[in-house]
């Protein structure tokens, strides 16, 4: 929990900010573009001042000048974090980092990881919908960020993000680019989300256990915030 504590809001916010960065950057301004495939938190390193670095590009894909998306039929990244439509059906695109983003971000506010070891069909991506359509989205937030009325509407605006990033439907989920105005603009109207990809949706279009050859055992899943650390 001390760890917890001292992340408050202007350092999450910042990190959200500094990956948003990063993925504009390999989304947008990199020739040519790169597609992760395996943003995660285990991924995202913090220097001394809470500057986060996108690591791990050994299963990065190159993109050329106008290629917008791709497939494979060996998948691999971690599962949690693939996009409905690249763990069953080989797809990836930017959209697929997008998705991957959404979780951290709603990781990060709610200091919680996605996959919950005790009810996995009641994760957190469709736990912090079914309060947003409720009105109750507050009570995802991470307790120790509670209290700020200051930063409270920015919170609440990262989750209608995050929601906006793992929708089903890839072409509803935002660019990278849409994110970092979002993110910046406050008054930019963001579009209702609809309801997320659960592990309901993984498990009735294919075999779970095909995903989790290069992904960590749900037994070692904690809070999120033991691996966010300066390195």
């Amino acid at each position: 929990m001390k760890k917890q504590a001292t992340l408050d809001w202007s350092v999450r916010d910042k990190i959200i900010k500094g990956i948003v960065r990063g993925l504009v950057y390999l989304h947008e301004d990199s020739r040519p573009r790169i597609i992760h495939r395996d943003l995660k938190t285990s991924n995202i390193l913090l220097d001394k001042d809470m500057n986060p670095k996108i690591s791990d590009f050994g299963m990065a894909r190159i993109f050329g000048v106008d290629q917008i998306e791709g497939s494979t039929n060996i998948i691999v990244g971690t599962y949690g974090y693939m996009s409905p439509e690249y763990a069953m059906h080989g797809q990836f695109s930017v959209k697929s980092d997008v998705f991957s983003f959404g979780v951290l971000l709603l990781e990060i506010i709610s200091g919680k990881r996605r996959n919950n070891k005790e009810d996995k069909f009641d994760d957190l991506l469709i736990h912090a919908w079914r309060l947003w359509k409720d009105n109750r989205a507050m009570e995802i937030v991470d307790p120790t960020l509670i209290g700020d009325s200051n930063s409270m509407s920015k919170i609440m605006r990262c989750i209608h993000i995050g929601l906006l990033c793992v929708q089903i439907d890839l072409d509803g989920r935002p660019t990278t680019t849409l994110i970092s105005h979002f993110l910046s603009i406050d008054s930019a109207i963001l579009p209702e989300p609809n309801q997320p990809a659960s592990f309901k949706d993984y498990s009735r279009l294919g075999n779970i256990d095909q995903l989790t050859s290069n992904s960590i055992p749900s037994s070692s899943f904690g809070e999120l915030i033991t691996e966010i650390y300066p390195r």
